[in-house]
């Protein structure tokens, strides 16, 4: 059976009111938040190439190198495979990162056959690439492919929004986190959503590290 994709604001309304119905901390947090965005975006080699960009970098630093790269047209697996490293580092990119993305580039990837693969198998696929790490592969799916049921346990700030809704003693590990998330099948990127938000009002009102 397929997935259920996260289209419109609706589904994740849906998600959340079912999270809701079977979680107190989750239906007092959603107080506290209000509506969860939408937070849909593109499919595709550039939307993971942009995420490459942006690793270990500050926003304004990540959005000035992509700016780059649109203007070189350098957004396609072709172009990025041909690219000569000293083209690429012209754009602003390191040396890590030129490899990162050149082996993207020549990965192979169906960008198109993900949509219908499930989630598990995208993921499996996407951290096969260097410079591709769970993280970005669960945080593509759940935002580029709109995949309702799939989390991401490493994310700092949906530990800490965990740790403190839950009232646990310290910030779960990432493998405790994915066991615990299972709870919120199949909304767990909805729960994401909320958790994330949670952590905004929280870092708003008491100035988290």
């Amino acid at each position: 059976m397929m997935e259920r994709i996260i289209e419109t604001e609706a589904d994740v309304a849906e998600g959340m009111a079912w999270l809701a119905a079977r979680c107190p901390r989750m239906k007092a947090a959603y107080a506290l938040t209000g509506p969860l965005p939408l937070r849909r975006r593109a499919d595709g080699f550039a939307q993971l190439v942009s995420a490459i960009v942006g690793q270990q970098v500050s926003i304004a630093s990540a959005a000035a190198i992509w700016g780059r790269m649109e203007a070189a047209g350098m957004v396609t697996p072709e172009r990025c495979a041909e690219a000569s490293a000293e083209e690429l580092r012209a754009l602003g990119l390191s040396r890590q990162k030129i490899r990162y993305t050149q082996a993207l580039a020549r990965s192979g990837i169906d960008f198109d056959s993900l949509r219908a693969m499930p989630s598990d198998a995208v993921i499996a696929t996407l951290t096969q690439v260097p410079g591709i790490g769970p993280w970005t592969a669960e945080i593509y799916a759940m935002f580029s492919l709109g995949r309702a049921d799939v989390f991401a346990p490493g994310d700092l700030a949906l530990q800490e929004a965990a740790r403190v809704l839950y009232e646990l003693p310290e910030r779960p590990k990432p493998a405790a986190f994915r066991t615990m998330a299972e709870d919120w099948a199949p909304w767990r990127a909805v729960a994401a959503r909320l958790l994330w938000a949670y952590y905004a009002t929280l870092k708003n009102r008491e100035g988290i590290r």
